[in-house]
Order: C-alpha cells, then sequence, then structure tokens
C-alpha cells in the first residue's frame, strides 16, 4: 500500500479493462481539469489485465499505470486505492462517459471535510442512450431505495453512479474487499455503517465512447448488488422476518393446542397446528442466524459495535445452555406425558388420538427450538474464541521490543 503523499492532493483513479478507444482522452481530460483547478495531483490508471494496449496509451497521455491483480470492478478499484499517492481520490469510469473536466465541485466538498463525495447522473443529466431503459427506471431506482431503506443512507439517490470522490485514509480504513461490480455498493454501505460523512453532487453521463460491449452484465451484476445489500442488513433480512415467523407460528400454536377453531365457514386443526408448529422452528433459526450474523459482522468489522455487543452478550453460552435445556426439558415432559397416555392403552390405538398430537407436537417444537439455542451459544462462544485468541496469543511486553515490525496487508 502506496502512503498519502501530503504534497500531492489529488488521485483521479480510472480502473481500466481494455479501454484502448477512450483510455487517452480520459487522463488529458482529468490532467487538463487538475491544471485548470490550480491542483498538484496524478492520474492513476489501475489495469485488470488490458490486452488491446490501453496500458501503453495511458503512459502516454501521462498517467501511472499499475497492475491489478484481482480481477473485477472491484478489484481493478482496490488495487488502485491502495496505490493512490493523492490526500484525496476521485475515480470514474474509463470508457468517457463521465466529465472528467470537471471535477471542481467534487475536489470542493473534499476539502469540505466530507469522507465520501457521490455524483448523482439523476441531478445532473443523463444523456439520451447514455443509461439502458432497465437501469434508468427499474434497477438503479430500486437498488438506491432498497440501500436507503437498509442502510440509512440519507439523501443518497444514486447509489451506483461511478464518479465519487474520497478520502484516501478513510477509505483505506473500512477496508473494503468485494472484488465485482457491486463494490459501488460496498463502499457506499460500509462508509455509511462507520458515520463518514456522505454527500451527494449532481453530474452528467453520455454514451461511452467505446465501440465494445460494456463489461457491466445487466442481471448478473444486479443480482451481486442486490446480494451485497441483503446479505449486509441482517437485522432486516433475518432477525426481523425471523420474529415474525416465530410469533405468528407461536400464536397459531398457542390457539390451537387445545383444539380446533372455527372461523367462519373455515375450521383449523391438526394440520394447522403443524404448520404453526413449523413456523415456530424455521423463525427461530432465522432469528439465530441474524444474532450470529452481528456476531459475525463484529469481528469482521462490518456491522454496528454497540448492536453486535448486545448480541454477543445475549448469545453467551451459558445463557444459551440455560435456555436451549429448558425448553428440551419441556418437551421431554410433554413428551412423557404423551407416552404415558399411550402406554395406558398398551401402546395400542388411543381412543383420543387427536389430543395425544396437540401435545406431541408442541412437545417436539419445544425440544427443537431448544437444541437451535443451545448449540446456537456454542457457535457463538465458538466464534469469540478468535477474539479472545488474539489476546492471549499477543507478546508480552519484553517479546514486542524484539520483533519485527510488519507492514499491515487487508485480507481481500
Amino acid at each position: 500500500m502506496a502512503a498519502v503523499d501530503r504534497d500531492i492532493e489529488l488521485t483521479v483513479l480510472l480502473p481500466c479493462l481494455n479501454e484502448a478507444e477512450t483510455i487517452s482522452t480520459c487522463v488529458s481530460k482529468a490532467l487538463a481539469a487538475m491544471r485548470a483547478m490550480d491542483v498538484r495531483g496524478e492520474v492513476l490508471v489501475s489495469d485488470n489485465g488490458s490486452t488491446d494496449g490501453s496500458r501503453d496509451l495511458a503512459r502516454a497521455a501521462g498517467a501511472r499505470v499499475i497492475d491489478a491483480p484481482i480481477r473485477g470492478y472491484g478489484g481493478a478499484l482496490m488495487g488502485g486505492i491502495d496505490h493512490a499517492r493523492g490526500r484525496y481520490v476521485i475515480m470514474a469510469d474509463a470508457d468517457d462517459s463521465y466529465d472528467l473536466s470537471d471535477l471542481a465541485l467534487f475536489l470542493a466538498n473534499l476539502r469540505a471535510g466530507h469522507d465520501l463525495v457521490m455524483g448523482n447522473r439523476f441531478r445532473g443529466g443523463i444523456a439520451p442512450g447514455a443509461m439502458p431503459p432497465l437501469h434508468r427506471y427499474l434497477g438503479n431506482p430500486i437498488l438506491s431505495w432498497l440501500g436507503r431503506r437498509l442502510f440509512r443512507l440519507g439523501n443518497v439517490g444514486d447509489l451506483h453512479c461511478g464518479v465519487r470522490g474520497f478520502n484516501t485514509d478513510r477509505i483505506r480504513d473500512l477496508r473494503l474487499c468485494m472484488p465485482g461490480m457491486e463494490f459501488a455498493s460496498e463502499m457506499v454501505v460500509r462508509a455509511s455503517l462507520a458515520g463518514y460523512d456522505i454527500v451527494e453532487v449532481p453530474t452528467t453521463l453520455r454514451p461511452a465512447g467505446r465501440s465494445r460491449r460494456p463489461h457491466l452484465r445487466t442481471w448478473r451484476d444486479g443480482w451481486r448488488h442486490l446480494r451485497f445489500l441483503l446479505v449486509f442488513a441482517p437485522r432486516q433480512t433475518l432477525i426481523t422476518p425471523g420474529l415474525a415467523m416465530f410469533l405468528a407460528g407461536f400464536a397459531v400454536t398457542a390457539v390451537l393446542v387445545t383444539g380446533p377453531v372455527r372461523v367462519g365457514s373455515v375450521t383449523f386443526d391438526v394440520n394447522s397446528l403443524i404448520y404453526g408448529c413449523l413456523a415456530m422452528i424455521v423463525g427461530a433459526q432465522i432469528f439465530v442466524l441474524g444474532a450470529l450474523s452481528f456476531i459475525y459482522g463484529r469481528i469482521e468489522g462490518i456491522t454496528d459495535e454497540t448492536q453486535a455487543a448486545r448480541w454477543t452478550h445475549a448469545l453467551r453460552l451459558e445463557v444459551c445452555m440455560g435456555i436451549g435445556l429448558t425448553l428440551v426439558l419441556v418437551g421431554v415432559l410433554g413428551t412423557v406425558w404423551a407416552l404415558s397416555s399411550w402406554s395406558a392403552v398398551g401402546f395400542g390405538p388411543l381412543p383420543a388420538a387427536d389430543r395425544v398430537v396437540r401435545l406431541v407436537l408442541p412437545s417436539a417444537t419445544a425440544i427443537a427450538i431448544g437444541v437451535t439455542i443451545a448449540f446456537a451459544g456454542l457457535f457463538s462462544s465458538l466464534i469469540g474464541l478468535r477474539r479472545v485468541q488474539a489476546v492471549v496469543g499477543a507478546p508480552r511486553p519484553a517479546q514486542r521490543d524484539r520483533l519485527e515490525p510488519v507492514a499491515a496487508d487487508p485480507v481481500r
């Protein structure tokens, strides 16, 4: 990772993969913009394996070129961020679709102290043919709305705009790791979760200057963005739905455990009770997975520390074992009661089989949920061992002085 040169204020970062038709134009426009603003900076082209001479053309135009070993849009940007020398970075596509001749508004907001400055193409203007209708009217608005709902992104209206500026040190601190197109979502989401100051400015989009097919694949990359947003929001995608399912199943079970219930012309009986018990089991499992996601996210630094600490405390092994064993005991007692009723008739056909089934189903459900919670506590403790070992394995003060310094290398 290159050290930030305080004498270089701005790095214009261009991820590149076979952009021979436009790379020289983009580099020249970026250099001209910095000269016009009287800014000391550099244009950095992060090449992702071009075979069409893009690297040589970029160097000839005045850019510094590096090889990005991780393939993909995010891989190229991660490599570029690691090698950027500027205090600030403004990233943009290398296909000449963004106006690199006007970077002043981005730089002004970075100088004002904002950590991340997002472009908004819907506010700045989208030229005819620059964005497919499916992206413009469906994909981007829906994903941007979902991002605002899940991560409280404020007024960010263009989550996937390819031109944005950021403080180099602050973005490096996020340890971004998504190699594909979802990197664009990861940057904004993790910046929001870290409490960074995010602002949006208008920018323009025009048709790309290259003739080849774009690297973006609508459905594949749209799904990767959506998957990332859902995975990074365990409360909304796991905890809340799991709790709602469990409570609904509990309500159904509590009503039907004593007998059938008639609502209008419909009678709810044992079959409905089975699905009520199933909803309780599935809901409890989803809820526990959400809580474990928070704990894992705390270790990886991707979830809110306060909320993760609460779940870590709630899912302590002792607590989960206590709750789990209690539920298992309740289920076993119910099972013993059912067996005693069966033994009373010599383990033959039961005269009141319906009544026993209403006892067996909740008992089996209690055992299943109890086992799930008990092992969830064990798993949360196993996850926590990583943090404990990091402390236990740390060198004693007398040892630290003899250790050679090691450069930090974020895990990708």
